[in-house]
């Protein structure tokens, strides 16, 4: 690679780093290629993206950035996984490395907040950015359906009172 595809490729990460909400360092040693795409398209799906790049060349591009805290997890053969969402990268990371031993979750950044494996495994095991806003969807829908019933009960009571008293009057 000469300087300026180095430069390129610095320009691209940090600049993906200055975007994403999370990063996930991933260690992916002795991975087929079949693996990476299988990886590489269930990140998709999910809203994420996984790059591997030579390690100083991203430790120069997370200078500056929210990645920052990461660098010293760049060593040896790692990939680096980010989304927007703070938790489609470190879900979609944390599902692969279940299926593949070769897959170990190494840490990451989410803000500037460094988390090491537990915190980005603690990370994906929370629901999605659409997973919440489906559920305070489903909790307002129930309260105003539960509002509906409340103050439509008090008129059919009245109504079978009223039909209760009427068949009364129509026996006597």
């Amino acid at each position: 690679m000469d300087r300026t595809q180095k430069a390129e490729v610095i320009g691209t990460l940090n600049e993906e780093f200055g975007k994403a909400g999370v990063v996930v360092v991933a260690r992916y040693q002795g991975m087929t290629v079949a693996d990476m795409s299988k990886l590489r398209s269930q990140m998709r799906a999910a809203g994420a993206s996984f790059k591997v790049s030579k390690n100083r060349l991203a430790k120069r591009a997370a200078e500056g950035t929210m990645a920052q805290p990461m660098q010293d997890l760049l060593k040896g053969p790692t990939g680096i996984a980010f989304s927007l969402d703070p938790i489609a990268a470190p879900k979609a990371a944390h599902d692969y490395a279940k299926t593949n031993p070769k897959f170990v979750i190494l840490g990451g950044v989410v803000g500037t907040q460094f988390l090491d494996a537990k915190g980005v495994e603690a990370l994906a095991s929370l629901p999605s950015l659409n997973e919440l806003r489906a559920r305070l969807a489903g909790m307002l829908k129930q309260n105003a359906t539960k509002i509906a019933g409340i103050l439509q009960a008090p008129a059919g009571q009245l109504a079978r009172v009223i039909s209760a008293h009427a068949k009364k009057g129509e026996a006597a």
